[in-house]
């Protein structure tokens, strides 16, 4: 369809690298259409690029999909940041104002990224976002238009270690130009948080296989972000090496156990793995996970009470009970997050919670894409020559004049009597000296 934008989006998580394309129609209709994952063991280390040239090969065969089922190729792609170094960090910038004039956003835009220039030592700067204003040195939620002699910004620098940003520039290298890098654990809580939760307080908790972020958002502003180098991976080696059995085994026993975090587990013999047994190591793993999530609500200088709830979204949450022990430890409601309204899936099969990141990532690209832009450039194939000759006209053929049967009798009997004739004149005028 004419006009319509494609938004392709690639995600490297620290199990999987999924990549998706949705389209946006010109009434901003945003649809997934597509969507396609390639699994890896060591290529990716929590959440961070440790082989080039084995993540690259992954995504090359992500696009080809891709590019397969659109007929079309792949020009650019938002990519998401994640991974074990992404945190932030806590800065305050402050400027004197002529105080006749308003401010404007462009005055604050340059403020915010002026607080970037000095860096973050042994950081790379990825995005940075404002927490509070202060007018005067009074505290306000717009300070757009306002009028005064300074104003302060606290604002948070969401870092990550300078080789995260690199290597993805590496891995993105062979034809895909990165349209745009999102912080990945931003995207989600702009996309899935909703508007009191935001304004209230929220942690966002994503556990992943080897990682959990936790992000804090109060005031609608993110307050704090980190990444623990823990997740559902974890359990899953505790199992394996406390049981003697391989990696494979121990993560069907985890899922197949009935409530594994309960105090009293049915027992059950799973693969030749006591359900129990493997019980006390889930529930020692998970405790230490959540004992984790819990303290960074202290390191982010909030307490319980400052926070409405919280949201749990990635593969680990899909544990049987985790949110439930979660909600005793913390004190705190917690519900289950669901991928961005703002996108349509039709296909059932892809609408599922492990992939609530790059549908976000999605629709935060189908947000910011400029008009008239698309990701995709689609095949358009011409018809061939026409043949434009045209059939020679047939010369009309001279029509027979049908004869009579009566005539074509006569004409016969003349002709034999004419012949007769003919023959007696040449004997007739014969030389008798030739005879």
């Amino acid at each position: 369809m004419e006009n319509t934008q494609y938004i392709v989006a690639i995600e490297i998580g620290s199990s999987k690298i999924v990549g998706a394309i949705a389209e946006k129609s010109p009434s901003g209709y945003v649809q997934v259409i597509h969507l396609e994952e390639e699994r890896f063991i060591d290529c990716v280390r929590y959440g961070c690029i440790q082989n080039v040239e084995s993540t690259k090969g992954c995504i090359n065969n992500i696009l080809k999909k891709l590019e397969n089922r659109i007929d079309g190729t792949i020009k650019d792609a938002y990519v998401g940041v994640s991974g074990r170094s992404v945190h932030t960090e806590d800065a305050e910038v402050s400027r004197n104002l002529d105080s006749t004039r308003a401010i404007t956003d462009d005055i604050l835009e340059k403020i915010v990224k002026d607080s970037a220039r000095e860096g973050i030592r042994n950081y790379e700067i990825i995005d940075t976002v404002p927490c509070a204003y202060y007018v005067d040195k009074n505290e306000t939620t717009k300070p757009s238009g306002q009028f005064g002699s300074s104003i302060s910004i606290k604002v948070n620098h969401i870092v990550a270690k300078p080789t995260i940003k690199l290597n993805l520039e590496r891995v993105m290298s062979l034809g895909t130009r990165v349209k745009n890098y999102l912080v990945t654990p931003l995207v989600v809580g702009e996309e899935i948080l909703n508007d009191n939760e935001l304004s209230l307080g929220c942690m966002l908790v994503d556990i992943g296989a080897e990682t959990t972020t936790v992000s804090i958002y109060k005031k609608h502003a993110l307050v704090y972000l980190i990444t623990l180098p823990l997740g559902g991976r974890n359990i899953t080696r505790d199992i394996a090496n406390g049981l003697a059995v391989l990696e494979e085994t121990a993560e069907r026993v985890k899922k197949n156990i009935n409530n594994p975090l309960e105090d009293s587990v049915e027992v059950l013999n799973i693969e030749g793995v006591k359900s129990t047994d493997a019980s006390n190591y889930i529930k020692a793993r998970t405790g230490e996970i959540i004992a984790n999530i819990n303290q960074q609500i202290n390191y982010a200088g909030l307490t319980a009470g400052d926070l409405h709830n919280i949201v749990l979204i990635g593969g680990g949450s899909q544990l049987q009970g985790i949110a439930r022990r979660i909600e005793e430890t913390t004190k705190l409601k917690v519900r289950m997050g669901s991928y961005p309204q703002s996108l349509n899936i039709l296909d059932h099969s892809i609408n599922r919670m492990e992939y609530i990141q790059i549908f976000s990532l999605l629709a935060k690209g189908a947000a910011i894409i400029p008009d008239g832009q698309s990701c995709v450039q689609r095949h358009n194939y011409e018809d061939g020559p026409t043949m434009n000759v045209q059939a020679e006209a047939k010369k009309p053929e001279t029509p027979i004049e049908k004869v009579p049967e009566e005539d074509k009798k006569k004409k016969k009997k003349r002709g034999w009597f004419e012949s007769m004739l003919n023959r007696a004149s040449s004997l007739l005028e014969e030389d008798p000296d030739e005879a």
